[in-house]
């Protein structure tokens, strides 16, 4: 097998980093020792907001009012589909207890997170989908305070479709406030008084170092880098709508990632040639930053077969990924990484994006190897419990004491032993003394 890289970028998605990590780490800390007034602070010199943190019951009333109807009525579409398909994530999770030998009984309870913040990006773009995604999911899975930020623009606030979209969701506390400072917010319990359990969400490189960086005093979704799409194409895809697709995701950002992986040179070649027509359908900024994206970013790879084309797919382990290809259920049988799969023409990531259902809040940087995206479960806990019998520590007990003492782990072995002479008066257990 072989593979020939038809365009390769120039740059990788960890171009940056470290610069990142150093300015994050400084605001983080500046929060943290000044609490809301540093948080204020930031919000006014970076954002220009000055006012109330804690969006009121009056401005989500405004916002609903100003929004076109068909607008609330779209983002009442998209909030249906995605409370549905988290509602049955819900129903094939399971709590149960079972009998594991006479008298030892164990079990598994799902319980959720009491808090959850979730980030809603608002700078270039109003992500109003990422509102219901979020939002939504956590309410389905039960979490009693679901915190929402969400960057202000100047005096404005929130842009009100989020804040609608939020709403709609169940969130129960938006905040006027993106970027570190949002982030920061939600996990010190500033402005609610509800530090996070989980922090969830899509956003930019500074968002997602901050969610790195806070990752194990608080959970996370995942580990999000800049958006990505692949593409598998075989001589049968249509190369405008290949094109089309890859444009429309570079428009994401400067360093989006958009891949081709396709067994056909010549739909590589006419690819190639058709991105700058797709890429220059846009209006400014998105042309140039999806020209960018695509010049330091995008790669087109030449495999030999089917197999090949899944070896490097899973390799790259993408964030969204396309196969235009003949036989697609064998392709859903074989692909095995990436964050969400979007199988046939008819079906592109934008619609993911928006309102199909499933979430797009997904792994990026090759996460999807060994996590997938959001999903209800992400906020429920399976907590184990175990209860027994008197007569079920006759053989446990006996166990443990012997594997204790094979450890070296006396204490141990002694609370075995302790509970066989309590409750097995006068009879003697190979405990491994």
């Amino acid at each position: 097998m072989s593979l020939e890289y038809i365009k390769k970028a120039t740059k990788t998605p960890a171009t940056g980093e470290d610069d990142t990590r150093r300015i994050v780490q400084e605001m983080l800390a500046e929060i943290e020792a000044g609490g809301e007034a540093r948080a204020r602070r930031y919000a006014r010199e970076l954002d220009g907001w000055n006012r109330d943190i804690v969006v009121s019951a009056a401005e989500i009333e405004k916002a609903a009012r100003i929004l076109p109807e068909q607008t609330r009525m779209d983002i009442e579409f998209s909030h249906a589909r995605v409370r549905s398909f988290a509602e049955a994530q819900l129903v094939s999770m399971t709590a149960f207890e079972t009998e594991l030998s006479p008298g030892l009984i164990a079990g598994q309870r799902l319980v959720p997170v009491n808090t959850a913040g979730c980030y809603i990006p608002g700078g270039r773009y109003a992500h109003i989908a990422s509102a219901i995604m979020s939002v939504t999911t956590a309410k389905v899975a039960g979490v009693r305070h679901v915190i929402a930020c969400s960057p202000t623009h100047g005096d404005r606030g929130v842009h009100p479709a989020i804040l609608y979209a939020a709403n709609l969701a169940g969130a129960d506390t938006i905040l006027h406030l993106g970027g570190v400072q949002g982030v920061a917010a939600l996990v010190f319990g500033l402005f609610t008084g509800h530090p996070a359990d989980i922090i969830v969400g899509p956003g930019n490189r500074f968002v997602a170092e901050a969610k790195r960086i806070l990752y194990g005093r608080v959970g996370i979704d995942l580990f999000a880098g800049p958006t990505e799409i692949l593409v598998i194409a075989d001589e049968t895809a249509d190369p405008d709508i290949v094109a089309s697709d890859l444009a429309g995701q570079a428009e994401h950002g400067t360093d989006s990632p958009a891949w081709l992986v396709t067994t056909s040179r010549d739909l590589a070649g006419r690819v190639i040639d058709l991105m700058p027509h797709y890429i220059g359908r846009m209006s400014e900024p998105n042309r140039s930053t999806a020209l960018q994206a695509w010049r330091d970013y995008g790669e087109v790879v030449l495999v030999d077969s089917d197999s090949e084309a899944v070896r490097v797919s899973d390799e790259y382990a993408p964030e969204h990924l396309e196969v235009h290809c003949e036989n697609l259920d064998w392709w859903l049988a074989n692909l095995t990484n990436y964050g969400s799969l979007f199988l046939g023409e008819q079906t592109t990531v934008a619609y993911g994006d928006k309102c199909s259902g499933p979430n797009h809040i997904l792994p990026t940087k090759g996460a999807a190897r060994y996590t997938g995206g959001l999903s209800v479960g992400k906020f429920i806990k399976v907590l184990t419990w175990q209860r027994m019998s008197e007569e079920a520590n006759r053989d446990v007990g006996a166990v443990t004491a012997r594997i204790s003492r094979s450890e070296g782990m006396e204490g141990h072995a002694r609370t075995g032993d302790d509970r066989l002479a309590k409750y097995f008066p006068g009879e003697r257990f190979d405990i491994g003394t």
